[in-house]
Parts: C-alpha cells; sequence; structure tokens
C-alpha cells in the first residue's frame, strides 16, 4: 500500500510538473525480472505499477556507473539476494539542463543498500565538419553505384538518423 500512495504521489506531482525533474531513492521494487539475483523469481505484476508509473511521469534513467544491485540481504550461498532497489530518475528538462549527469552505484559498506553518487560528468563540445562535396567526385568510375546503394539501403534504426 506504501508503493501504490508513493505512485500515486509521483502521478500527482507529474501531472502539473513542467519544471527540471529528479527522483531517487529507495523504491523497494525492481523495474525488470534482470534486476534481482536469488530467492523467488519476480513476476511482471510485482513491477508493472512502478514501470507505469516511471513512464507515465515521463522519467528515465540516465544509465549507471558500478554493480548493477544496489542491495543485498547480507547472506551468502544458496540464500544470498541480490537486487536493484535504489535508483535515479529524471526527465528530459532535466537531461537538457545537465546533459552529461552520471549515476554511479557505490560500495555496500555495513548496510545493505549501496549509496548512489551523481556528478556531473565532463562536458564535451563535438565540432561538427561541414559536409564538402567536390565535383570530381561524380567523374569517378562508381560514383553512380555507390549513389545508387546508399540510396535504396534499407535502414532499420532511430528515425532521427535515418533522416540524417
Amino acid at each position: 500500500m506504501e508503493r501504490l500512495e508513493l505512485w500515486d504521489h509521483l502521478y500527482y506531482l507529474a501531472s502539473d510538473m513542467e519544471l527540471s525533474w529528479l527522483v531517487g531513492g529507495h523504491f523497494n521494487v525492481v523495474l525488470h525480472e534482470d534486476e534481482k539475483i536469488g530467492g523467488f523469481p519476480v513476476h511482471p505484476h510485482e513491477y508493472e505499477n512502478f514501470a507505469f508509473c516511471v513512464n507515465f511521469c515521463g522519467l528515465f534513467e540516465q544509465g549507471y556507473k558500478g554493480s548493477p544491485f544496489t542491495w543485498w540481504n547480507g547472506r551468502s550461498n544458496a540464500e544470498c539476494i541480490f537486487k536493484r532497489l535504489d535508483r535515479i530518475f529524471l526527465n528530459l528538462p532535466f537531461q537538457n539542463m545537465l546533459p552529461t549527469i552520471e549515476v554511479e552505484h557505490l560500495i555496500r559498506t555495513g548496510y545493505g543498500h549501496a549509496p548512489l553518487l551523481i556528478t556531473r560528468g565532463v562536458q564535451t563540445t563535438n565540432f561538427v565538419k561541414p559536409f564538402r562535396f567536390l565535383n570530381f567526385w561524380t567523374n569517378h568510375a562508381t560514383f553512380m553505384d555507390v549513389v545508387r546503394q546508399n540510396w535504396e539501403a534499407v535502414f532499420i534504426g532511430d528515425p532521427f538518423l535515418m533522416f540524417k
């Protein structure tokens, strides 16, 4: 019930949120089946409400460095369970404001949960070389074949990359 109340609070905040948004913490639920090792298997009904809430709120993860699991039950061998319960989500305005944000799962020390460290990565400047067309290329023996092959090529992927 507490989780459902949290999802309701997030829905309420997202319903009129136009600002940059970052939500992080211990959510006590995995988002995918592969975010748990050991113990009983995870079933979709256990995380579907969480996944729906995250998507509805326009939140996403930037990715992370470190261990894929942020919680350990402290046991060993057959009783050992690892889960990813702690995470940081952000919305698109936040990513546009700080595009180089990085999340790192630090090492657990004496506590079952790994602390999360948010840093602002190094901003790199991309120098885009302008496209230059030199007329002598049209005189090359394979010019038309290269143009035809690339024009007719089947491309599956990002629509913006296709457009480019």
